[in-house]
């Protein structure tokens, strides 16, 4: 890792270019999480309520991550190595399947490029270091959460639970805060929203959030300490009223929508400059 590091410091503009592609590379990767997570807890869950009930439950095919390969849904045709090049397959194909030219969704590859995109800002924002590394693992844990979060309002304890642990390991020597900070911080994280749900559910007998976004929150406020968490629930909130407030007014209608995206979209925000807004806002109260 070491002479990897050495490697990119003498090299920026290789490195920003590597790195470009590998964020590519995993938002490909990322699309497969996104569709195929969701998928495989449902058939979780679903065979552990028959084994509940003691109910047959019958046997499927294998899927996970890895298998079966990729292939068209409307057709079955099984995507070549050369199909799967992120961003530039898919206007190679100007967004159709080559077999029977469906339609290929613009999100797979918006997806890639915001991936990309990401990891090449974490790279110019943290140097080649070790802390860039850390913050590369956080963003894309992040951006599958989100996509997630809005396909099917869930935040998958697979990604969650790992992610509060990856935050305590890495602050195991302070890398972003202090131990004992990233500690507070997710205990803190995790209660705030908790708090927040029994008071709404007490006054009105509705479920205002899920369990996902209390663990969405522990697990950032694990990374960068509690001192960033009003920060994130503020510019979450903010940001997800406004783009609720333009959904319904597009759809004309009132429906639940997950909040998940904007916890995530105010972690990335934090993780960027979060001390820095902090700083600013309180210099700007004291004047």
């Amino acid at each position: 890792m070491t002479l990897m590091l050495e490697t990119f410091t003498n090299n920026p503009l290789l490195a920003g270019g590597l790195i470009l592609f590998l964020g590519l590379c995993i938002g490909s990767f990322l699309n497969v999480v996104i569709y195929r997570l969701p998928v495989m807890m449902e058939r979780r869950w679903h065979g552990e309520c028959c084994e509940l009930l003691n109910q047959p439950h019958e046997v499927q095919a294998t899927f996970n991550l890895a298998t079966p390969a990729s292939r068209c849904p409307k057709c079955g045709h099984q995507i070549k190595a050369w199909e799967n090049i992120p961003v530039l397959s898919w206007l190679l194909l100007r967004g159709k399947c080559s077999n029977c030219q469906s339609p290929i969704s613009l999100r797979y590859p918006l997806v890639e490029l915001a991936t990309g995109l990401l990891s090449l800002a974490v790279f110019l924002a943290f140097g080649p270091t070790a802390k860039m590394l850390t913050a590369l693992g956080l963003t894309w844990a992040v951006i599958a959460l989100t996509m997630i979060d809005f396909d099917t309002q869930l935040l998958p304890d697979d990604i969650t639970l790992p992610l509060v642990w990856a935050g305590l390991i890495v602050n195991l020597q302070g890398m972003w805060v202090p131990l004992d900070q990233a500690v507070l911080g997710a205990v803190f994280g995790y209660l705030s929203l908790w708090s927040i749900y029994w008071l709404f559910k007490l006054v009105t007998g509705k479920e205002g959030m899920g369990y996902g976004d209390f663990k969405l929150l522990a697990a950032l406020g694990a990374w960068l300490g509690p001192s960033q968490l009003p920060l994130i629930i503020l510019l979450s909130s903010v940001v997800g009223a406004v783009i609720g407030g333009v959904y319904a007014a597009i759809r004309k209608e009132s429906a639940p929508f997950a909040f998940g995206p904007y916890l995530a979209i105010a972690g990335l925000i934090a993780m960027f400059g979060g001390p820095e807004l902090v700083s600013w806002y309180l210099g700007t109260w004291k004047h």
